[in-house]
């Protein structure tokens, strides 16, 4: 059992990309979403150089002692206009290797996300999770976040 406290949250490379995909696949949404191949569409990989280039996006992974990735999450810092020109911070694709979860992991990013959303200035933190995910949204409302919004999506 990996001890949260040797887990190290560091910023994502090219060669995580398997990895993160996996977790991303590993659930129903996920699984009708993601496409698990080897080798992995080269669409993953472009994704991943826009992220990695982009400043105000950081992908991040939490790595076990062994250097396996058992966890990640992106945030999006995005400037606006409301709340007297103060940005926001959005939590994206937040997810724990299912061999790794209820041990803390997923909490220790979502704390490196806030601290990190307070560092460069946001007023606030928001995610989003799909109303079919209660076991999420129980999680993050033990973390303190709260219902405040009606999601809408369009799809293309």
């Amino acid at each position: 059992m990996t001890e949260t406290s040797s887990i190290v949250i560091r910023h994502a490379r090219r060669e995580d990309v398997a990895a993160i995909v996996g977790m991303l696949a590993d659930d129903p949404l996920g699984s009708a979403r993601e496409r698990i191949e080897d080798p992995l569409p080269q669409s993953y990989y472009d994704a991943f150089g826009r992220v990695e280039r982009d400043p105000n996006l950081q992908l991040v992974v939490a790595v076990d002692p062994e250097g396996t990735v058992v966890g990640c999450l992106q945030l999006a810092v995005l400037p606006g206009i409301s709340s007297q020109g103060g940005s926001r911070g959005l939590l994206e694709d937040v997810r724990v290797a299912k061999h790794c979860r209820s041990r803390g992991i997923g909490e220790r990013l979502v704390q490196w996300a806030v601290a990190e959303a307070q560092a460069r200035g946001c007023m606030l933190v928001e995610l989003l999770t799909h109303h079919t995910r209660i076991d999420a949204q129980r999680f993050y409302e033990r973390l303190g976040f709260a219902r405040s919004h009606v999601g809408m999506t369009l799809r293309f």
